[in-house]
C-alpha cells in the first residue's frame, strides 16, 4: 500500500502540477481567442437560450416538444452538468485556495473561469456535434466519443482512455469521496452516526440513479436552482452584515494577486505563484472547465443545434466559479478569520459562524451535505457513459448498481488512498480531452462562425476537417 500511494503521489504531483495547469489554461486561451471572446461577450445570449431551454415545450431552437433529438431539457442539462460542478470545491476548495495562496488566489479563479467558459462551450458544442444514439434510443456522447467521431478510428484508444479514468474517477471523486465528507460534517455538527448517513443517500441517490437520465435530470432541473440560490442568500446575509469590509477584501484580492502577502496571524504567506497556483488549481477543481466531464451531459440536451447547447454549457463555469466561487471568497475574506491558519470546510463555516453565531456550522454543513448528493447523481451518470463507451449498453445497469452500494462504504471508509487515486484520475481525464479539443478547435470554430452569420450546421452535416 505504502508502493501504491507513492506511486500515485509521484503521479498526482505531475497531473494537478503546473505543467498540467498551464496545459489547461493554454488550450483554454486558444479556445477564447480562436472565438473573439465569444463566449464573454454573448454571456446574455447564453442567459436568454438557458430561460427558453427550461423545458421540452420551450427549446431554445424554438421547436415544440417532441421535434428535438435528447432526452432531457437544455435548461435540465445544464442542471444536470451544474449538479456534479457545484459541489465541495465552492465550500471547501475556496477556503483551501485562500488559505494557500492568499487573497491572490481568488482573482485567478475569476481568471480561470473566464478562461474555461470557452473550454466548456467548445466541450458542448463538439458532444452535440458528434453524439450517437444507443441500442435503447438514448442520445449518448462526450469527449470519448467526439474523439471517435471526430478524429477518427485511429484515435480510438484516446477515448478509451478517457472513458476509463472517468469510469474510476467517478467512483472516487464522484461517490465515496462525497458520502465520506457529508458523513464527517454531519457527524461533526448534528452527531449523526456515519452508518446512517452512508444509508440514507444509498437509499435517496439510488431511487434516482436507478431511474436514469432522465430521473437525474428532472431532480437536479429542481435540486440545483433551489440549493444554489439558497447557499448565495445566504451568503449575502453575510455579506450585508459585514458590508463594511467588502471594498477591503476586493482590495486584497487585486492587490495580492500581482504582490506577494507577508505572514500575518496563522497566515504562512505567499508568493504571486502561489496565489496563480492555487487559485487555478482549485478553480479548475470546482468548475472542472478542460476535464470532460460536462459535455457527457449536454450530449443528451433535446437540441440539433451544438453552438446554442455550448452557448449555454459555458453558463455553468460562470455560476460555479464567478458567483458561488466568489459567495464564499468574500464571505471568508470579510469574517477575517482567514488568518486563523483554519483551511477547508473548518474555515468556510468559521467565517459564517462569525457572522451568523450559532448558524454557520448549520449552513455550512447542510450545504455541503446538499452539494454533495448531487455531485453523487451527476457523476454517475458521467462514470455510466464512460462504463458504457467501453463495456456497451448492457453494462450500463451493473454500473448503477455497483455506484449506488459504494456510497456507504465511502460514508464508512478511511478514504486517504481512494481520495488520492480518484483525484489523480480525475486529472489524468483532461489530458485525453485536451488533445481532443485542440484537434478539433477548427470544428468549433466553423460552427460558431456559421451560427453567429446565420447559417445553422447541424449535426449530420458534414465538414471539412471532419475525420481528417
Amino acid at each position: 500500500m505504502e508502493t501504491l500511494n507513492s506511486i500515485f503521489s509521484a503521479i498526482n504531483g505531475v497531473v494537478w502540477g503546473p505543467l498540467m495547469l498551464i496545459l489547461l489554461l493554454g488550450v483554454g486561451i486558444y479556445l477564447q481567442a480562436g472565438l473573439k471572446l465569444m463566449p464573454i461577450r454573448k454571456l446574455g445570449e447564453g442567459f436568454k437560450l438557458m430561460w427558453q431551454g427550461r423545458d421540452g415545450k420551450h427549446t431554445p431552437d424554438g421547436k415544440s416538444k417532441g421535434e428535438e433529438d435528447g432526452e432531457i431539457s437544455p435548461f435540465n442539462a445544464l442542471m444536470t452538468a451544474l449538479s456534479a460542478t457545484i459541489g465541495t470545491g465552492n465550500i471547501a476548495g475556496v477556503a483551501t485556495a485562500i488559505a494557500l495562496g492568499g487573497p491572490g488566489a481568488v482573482f485567478w479563479m475569476w481568471i480561470t473561469a473566464l478562461v474555461g467558459m470557452a473550454t466548456k462551450f467548445a466541450e458542448a458544442v463538439l458532444a452535440v456535434r458528434y453524439r450517437e444514439t444507443d441500442s435503447t434510443g438514448y442520445h449518448i456522447g462526450g469527449p470519448m466519443y467526439y474523439i471517435k467521431n471526430g478524429l477518427g478510428r485511429k484515435w480510438l484508444w484516446l477515448g478509451g482512455a478517457f472513458a476509463f479514468f472517468g469510469a474510476v474517477a467517478a467512483f472516487g471523486i464522484g461517490n465515496t469521496v462525497q458520502s465520506n465528507s457529508v458523513a464527517d460534517a454531519l457527524d461533526s455538527t448534528f452527531g449523526l452516526p456515519h452508518w446512517v448517513t452512508g444509508v440514507v443517500i444509498m437509499v435517496l441517490a439510488g431511487a434516482v440513479i436507478l431511474g436514469g437520465i432522465k430521473r437525474i435530470a428532472k431532480v437536479a432541473g429542481k435540486l440545483v436552482p433551489i440549493m444554489g440560490i439558497a447557499y448565495v442568500i445566504a451568503g449575502l446575509v453575510v455579506l450585508a452584515i459585514n458590508a463594511d469590509q467588502i471594498g477591503s477584501a476586493f482590495g486584497m484580492i487585486f492587490t495580492y494577486a500581482f504582490n506577494p502577502h507577508a505572514a500575518v496571524g496563522g497566515f504562512a504567506g505567499a508568493a504571486v505563484m502561489a496565489a496563480i497556483r492555487f487559485g487555478v488549481a482549485r478553480g479548475i477543481f470546482s468548475n472542472e472547465a478542460g476535464l470532460g466531464s460536462a459535455p457527457i451531459a449536454h450530449a443528451a440536451a433535446q437540441t440539433k443545434n451544438p453552438v446554442r447547447q455550448g452557448l449555454i454549457a459555458m453558463l455553468g463555469t460562470f455560476i460555479d466559479t464567478i458567483i458561488v466561487c466568489s459567495i464564499t471568497a468574500l464571505v471568508i475574506l470579510t469574517a477575517g478569520v482567514w488568518k486563523t491558519g483554519e483551511a477547508g470546510a473548518s474555515l468556510t463555516a468559521l467565517s459564517f459562524d462569525a457572522a451568523l453565531p450559532g448558524m454557520g456550522n448549520e449552513v455550512v454543513s447542510l450545504a455541503l451535505a446538499v452539494f454533495a448528493f448531487t455531485t453523487i447523481l451527476g457523476w454517475s451518470f458521467y462514470g455510466e457513459k464512460c462504463f458504457q463507451f467501453l463495456f456497451g449498453t448492457r453494462s450500463i445497469m451493473l454500473y448503477r448498481v455497483l455506484f449506488v452500494l459504494a456510497i456507504p462504504v465511502g460514508a464508512l471508509a478511511s478514504l486517504g488512498f481512494i481520495w488520492l487515486m480518484a483525484d489523480t484520475f480525475n486529472a489524468m481525464m483532461a489530458i485525453p480531452n485536451l488533445i481532443a479539443l485542440a484537434l478539433l478547435s477548427p470544428v468549433v470554430f466553423k460552427l460558431a462562425r456559421a451560427y453567429f452569420n446565420g447559417e445553422d450546421v447541424l449535426p449530420g452535416e458534414e465538414l471539412d476537417h471532419d475525420k481528417s
